[in-house]
């Protein structure tokens, strides 16, 4: 039986977090696996099965430290990957899998001949460190990192595009192509539609019409522009709801423009929810309006739900290919505001619920053959 360690940054409440864990488990009826997260205690920790190992380098959750305390901890992890290698991730693992772009992709590019490694991006690259001096540096860091790995795996093709962009040649130690490929986000869809069945107290207001997104509160998800578009409908008269489920950095610079917008009354920011499929469930329409996404795989559980979905035009595109209850808008605040505002004026007959059959069958088949190839790792 192979032995695989996964590597991510926390188990917290996130996209990347959620499939890794529906992953890890069901890649446990067939291998040993191992996740190590850099920080302990997230929330998602509880739902691997007793078949899943779970290790740690911290034993407190990153939100625990201060600012300060943060900087540091990223400075020793990047300047002593070496050491934390040694002492949490090398180990008689045959596959090790850096599930995240950041930290856990340095830390598990540590040079190791014995074990074949693989890395994961979830975003696009060309955008998700930003845009100033930090990033810069960062990119040039990751460049020879990427080196270290023999395949890289990418949940969209845009990002597999984003990425060749940015990293136009991107080679091993003996000047070997890195291996790339695509494979679409693993989700189990009977967690989704069973969670969707669970009795919820704050239930969603029914007198109107209601928009939900579930995202975490970073720049990335634009929910600063989304209140701005809200704020503008209700001037014009256009009533409605809009919720999001969700928490992180800008969580208090959100609440201040709620405030100065005075429209608390209709805009809804609900923090973190376990379970977000009864909310999603009762929405009228799902949105993901983001300025960028990697793929969106919570786009995948409003699918699996039949709900309505609106997004901006990203990498998340690719998620509503095949999917005719969806609409892509152009990724600026004009075209969000008349997107929502025609929804809201003429409540689209066209859209309507309809349960999607899931079948991720083929995203396990490509999983198992990428995991089952010999791939050479020292010459």
């Amino acid at each position: 039986m192979k032995k695989i360690l996964f590597g991510i940054t926390s188990l917290t409440l996130g996209g990347a977090e959620k499939v890794l864990v529906d992953l890890a488990n069901k890649l446990s009826e067939k291998y040993d696996v191992t996740i190590l997260t850099i920080y302990a205690k997230g929330e998602f920790e509880k739902k691997l099965n007793s078949k899943v190992k779970l290790k740690t380098i911290y034993n407190f959750q990153f939100n625990d430290m201060t600012n300060f305390k943060k900087k540091i901890t990223a400075l020793k992890l990047l300047l002593f990957k070496g050491h934390f290698y040694r002492k949490y991730v090398k180990g008689d693992y045959d596959i090790e899998i850096a599930f995240l772009e950041g930290a856990i992709t340095r830390l598990f590019g540590a040079k190791n001949h014995n074990t074949r490694k693989i890395a994961w991006i979830h975003n696009d690259i060309s955008k998700v460190f930003g845009k100033d001096i930090k990033a810069k540096i960062k990119i040039a860091i990751d460049k020879k990192t990427y080196g270290k790995y023999q395949t890289i795996v990418f949940v969209s093709k845009d990002n597999r595009d984003r990425f060749n962009e940015v990293y136009k040649d991107v080679r091993d130690e003996y000047l070997q192509p890195v291996h790339k490929r695509v494979i679409y986000n693993y989700i189990n869809p009977e967690n989704v539609i069973e969670g969707a069945k669970e009795p919820i107290e704050d239930n969603l207001k029914t007198d109107t019409i209601s928009f939900l997104t579930v995202a975490r509160l970073t720049k990335q998800k634009a929910i600063d522009r989304i209140i701005r578009v809200h704020k503008r409908l209700i001037d014009k008269g256009f009533k409605n709801e809009f919720y999001v489920i969700g928490d992180g950095p800008e969580r208090e610079n959100l609440e201040k423009q709620i405030e100065n917008a005075k429209v608390g009354d209709t805009f809804h920011l609900l923090g973190k929810r376990e379970n977000p499929y009864p909310y999603m469930k009762q929405a009228n329409f799902f949105c993901l309006l983001s300025e960028f996404e990697g793929y969106g795989m919570v786009i995948e559980e409003a699918k699996i739900l039949g709900k309505p979905i609106i997004i901006t035009d990203t990498a998340a595109r690719e998620a509503v290919e095949n999917y005719s209850n969806s609409v892509i808008v152009e990724n600026n605040e004009k075209a969000i505001y008349n997107e929502l505002k025609e929804i809201i004026q003429k409540k689209k007959t066209s859209f309507s619920e309809k349960e999607e059959k899931y079948d991720n069958s083929k995203i396990i088949t490509r999983l198992e053959k990428l995991l089952e190839e010999e791939v050479k790792t020292d010459v």
